[in-house]
């Protein structure tokens, strides 16, 4: 049943993510999509359809890749959400619209002239959209010797949409779209589009107040904001509610920051999401029903959630039966019984949430105290119910063999095929699709001959896989599209992710402390699993690179670098054919050590210091040393 429910969501996502991004011609509203996409993160959190949301490259113009992507923002709708999010963290929260426009990005060089302005696109490469831009009159085409990319959003006002409204235009957002993107400027500019920045990357500011402060006296205009404290974020919400009437742009929500700058770097950011903001979007239709049971469903890392089967309601012109309950301590939260009734809320065309109780019910919700697949035993950690063993529980292995066959891209391995294949031990783990023959699929029920060929045809194209596509297919969480770009841009081959430490892979931007011990415990816990896949699996960045003079050695570079960029270094190296790791090993050629003494000796330098002492091979050079054998080599 949840195969089916995830296979319908996916396939309701892909149409309306093309009407809204490549046809500006949505059919729902972006409350429905949003409830659309919530649902399937919380049956199917890694689903490639998940990683594919935005446009699509054919819809886009002149390609360019953002130097930090450009992530979405998590999205709630009750204050109970809010209140969530705001017990994270400490302090105040500023408070500004969402713009209901288009995402851009806006590049300056050293002396401060505009040279690149582009849209988010897919949040890693965008769409340039430069000469139009420099015609919109909120956009400085200079902003002195400050910041080097400001970040915000175009849209077009109210007032200037009247006009084309009574043209029979249906809303600013989609006729800004379609105006952003045109090949002449001089149309471009007769749209009389308008851009709110609201981000300044890599400021130095203190906080997100006078971030914004400060893009006034860069020249572009104020953003309406309010800074409270996290208290009274809901309040700031009313206000900003009551007021949309009166805006001459249009908003469909509010979006909350922390205001500590220090409070953001230490939340750090999901591979879809900043933790440090949430965007509080306005509601959609509710209803009020009868819960009936509880149904439990196991996913591919083992979480077991819960779902709710109640009286059929119709809410915005359609009726449902289930609805979303979250986790197991959503249920607790809510005190939650059966026969009690509850309001519904709908967060897309298929399934509501449940939001509270307004009368209680007779009878207690069982928890589950064995997994509903296997029967094994459960543990509840914090919020979640997991199953003990879901490398052998039958739906999460399923799960997992899904969740690689279509981040691989590997076609014909839906639902049926691969529940079929794994009953008769055909797939195990994702190793196993590398062994399927002709021979053992066609024993699969009408898995003819053709069928068969076929899907050992499909599997053999996906012998040598991208990087960063091999370490998302491997499921594990939050090791998205977003980090495992990040891993594979900086690390370049397997070893290297394989060798990252917790300490070391925090410090890397946009990634911080939850995600890298997410990262590298998973990897660990997979390893048997990765080590089965390479006997099958090459990867197209180390199949590409070039042999070269420092072929065959590795260096990692530690300390403040005075002659160079770390890099810059690093680039070198690799264009040589040589590897760049990220930890001191005892199997390391070279520990290049940064010319700043100003330091104590980093951790690096003192595992090198230490392996040197139990008979390493390793060498410890300086800068020159390191030019000087960048210069020999060519």
């Amino acid at each position: 049943m949840a195969h089916r429910e995830i296979a319908d969501l996916e396939a309701k996502i892909r149409h309306h993510n093309q009407l809204y991004w490549d046809n500006n011609a949505p059919e729902i509203s972006d409350y429905d999509y949003d409830a659309l996409v919530r649902r399937l993160r919380e049956l199917a959190p890694d689903s490639a359809v998940l990683e594919a949301m935005g446009p699509s490259r054919a819809a886009l113009g002149t390609p360019f890749r953002h130097n930090e992507a450009m992530l979405s923002l998590d999205k709630c709708y009750s204050p109970e959400e809010l209140a969530d999010w705001t017990a994270s963290f400490e302090g105040e929260v500023v408070g500004t619209p969402k713009f209901d426009g288009i995402a851009c990005s806006l590049h300056y060089d050293e002396k401060g002239h505009l040279k690149v302005a582009a849209t988010r696109g897919d949040g890693q490469v965008g769409d340039d959209v430069t000469q139009n831009a420099l015609r919109i009159k909120d956009i400085p085409r200079r902003i002195g010797e400050g910041p080097r990319e400001v970040r915000g959003e175009i849209y077009m006002r109210l007032s200037v949409f009247a006009k084309f409204k009574e043209e029979g235009m249906a809303n600013p957002r989609n006729l800004t779209a379609g105006a952003v993107k045109l090949k002449d400027a001089e149309k471009s500019a007769a749209y009389n589009l308008s851009f709110a920045a609201y981000d300044i990357v890599g400021t130095d500011d203190q906080t997100q107040e006078a971030e914004l402060e400060r893009l006034v006296r860069l020249g572009f205009p104020p953003v309406d904001h309010v800074r409270v404290p996290k208290e009274k974020a809901f309040e700031a919400f009313e206000a900003f509610a009551k007021r949309r009437p009166t805006l001459d742009y249009e908003i469909d929500g509010v979006v909350f920051k922390v205001d500590s700058l220090k409070e953001q770097r230490r939340l750090g950011e999901t591979a879809h999401h900043p933790r440090y903001a949430l965007a509080y979007k306005f509601q959609g239709d509710a209803g009020i029903s009868t819960l009936r049971e509880v149904e439990w469903s196991v996913a591919r890392t083992g979480a077991i959630t819960p779902v709710a089967i109640v009286d059929p309601v119709a809410l915005s012109g359609v009726t449902v039966t289930r609805a979303s309950l979250h986790n197991v301590a959503f249920i607790d939260r809510l005190g939650l019984t059966l026969g009690a009734k509850v309001t519904l809320v709908r967060r897309g065309g298929v399934i509501p949430n449940v939001e509270h109780v307004t009368e209680p019910g007779d009878r207690p919700v069982e928890i589950p105290t064995t997994c509903p697949s296997c029967g094994g035993a459960v543990t509840r950690i914090r919020d979640f119910l997991y199953c003990d063993n879901p490398q052998s529980c039958r739906h999460a292995v399923i799960g997992q063999l899904l969740h690689f066959s279509a981040t691989t891209d590997m076609l014909g391995f839906g639902d049926v095929i691969v529940e079929q294949a794994y009953d008769a031990k055909l797939l195990t783990g994702p190793q196993d699709f590398y062994t399927l023959d002709v021979a053992s699929l066609m024993k699969l029920d009408r898995a003819g001959e053709k069928l068969a060929k076929k899907l050992v045809a499909e599997v053999d194209k996906k012998r040598v896989l991208e990087l960063a596509v091999f370490l998302r297919a491997l499921g594990i969480s939050e090791l998205g599209k977003n980090v495992s770009g990040i891993l594979a841009s900086r690390y370049r081959t397997l070893d290297a992710v394989l060798a990252v430490t917790e300490e070391e892979l925090a410090a890397t931007h946009g990634i911080g402390e939850t995600i890298a011990k997410s990262v590298v415990q998973g990897l660990a816990a997979m390893r048997p699993t990765i080590d089965a896949l390479r006997a099958h699996v090459t990867f197209a960045e180390e199949k590409a690179k070039a042999e070269g003079p420092l072929t065959g050695k590795s260096f990692v570079f530690t300390g403040k670098m005075v002659a160079f960029a770390r890099s810059e270094g690093e680039k070198r190296v690799r264009e040589r054919g040589g590897d760049v790791l990220s930890s001191v090993t005892k199997n390391l050629t070279y520990l290049v050590v940064g010319a700043d003494k100003s330091g104590p000796k980093s951790t690096k330098e003192k595992a090198a210091d230490k392996l040197l002492g139990q008979g390493a091979t390793l060498q410890i050079i300086d800068e020159d040393a390191f030019l000087a054998m960048i210069q020999s080599s060519g």
